[in-house]
């Protein structure tokens, strides 16, 4: 028991991804918050510890699908598969949702106002994110492969400029929990996603594509601030013996 209370959220979302929609439900930050332990979120929240305990049980006896291992994945090809799967859906459907945020706003936004709020939070987060993701794939990926290049084949390696690979990995947690929060307002704006009773197609599409692109940001920032960044900070230490 003392075990499980003091893991953090995301060790266990790290062990088994399917513990992540039980705390999806409790509304409990498993990525940008996932340094903290089980015990503290129950204290916080006022949670009965018996029945998390229960449902996180019942979801690893759930069928995982195809769902793959992330933490036995070298970091290479974990970086592969967060630009590819992950930044490129950013890409894809920013300008999608600013393009359905933009006529919602011109249709509905006098009798909800809160759209405005809404698609300015995700105007800022849209950009935010861009920036966010060319610092990655141009700085912290390519230093993170170098370092498994070497690893593999003993090469020489110099340190880079930015010093301790902690020093970006900090500046990209930081972003994650900046997006994090201003998706929490736009969750909170839009009522968790619900449209109203009067809401057109449109306004049913698009949060529920607002709603999809913040599960998927979860599961990107899981990815790397629960395992891609501790891997990559042992792997510095082992090169440099640190």
């Amino acid at each position: 028991m003392n075990n499980i209370v003091d893991k953090t959220i995301g060790q266990m979302v790290t062990e088994d991804y399917r513990t992540a929609q039980v705390f999806k439900e409790h509304k409990i930050d498993f990525c940008c918050k996932g340094n903290r332990t089980i015990s503290e979120v129950v204290a916080k929240k006022g949670l009965d510890l018996q029945t998390l305990l229960q449902k996180l049980d019942e979801a690893k006896q759930s069928n995982q699908g195809d769902l793959p291992d992330f933490k036995t994945w070298s970091l290479d090809l974990l970086i592969d598969y967060i630009e590819k799967k992950h930044h490129r859906y950013v890409e894809q459907q920013i300008p999608i949702l600013k393009q359905y945020l933009t006529k919602l706003c011109r249709v509905h936004g006098e009798r909800h106002p809160e759209l405005h709020d809404i698609f300015n939070h995700f105007n800022i987060s849209s950009g935010e994110l861009a920036m966010h993701m060319k610092k990655e794939e141009l700085v912290l990926f390519p230093w993170i492969r170098k370092m498994v290049n070497t690893s593999l084949n003993e090469n020489h390696l110099e340190r880079p400029h930015f010093g301790p690979v902690r020093n970006p990995i900090q500046m990209m947690m930081e972003e994650h929990d900046n997006e994090g929060e201003r998706f929490r307002k736009i969750a909170e704006l839009s009522n968790d996603y619900t449209p109203p009773a009067d809401a057109c197609n449109t306004y049913r599409v698009a949060f529920s594509l607002l709603q999809e692109f913040e599960e998927d940001l979860h599961r990107h920032i899981h990815l790397e601030n629960n395992i891609l960044f501790p891997k990559a900070e042992l792997l510095e230490n082992e090169l440099f013996n640190d």
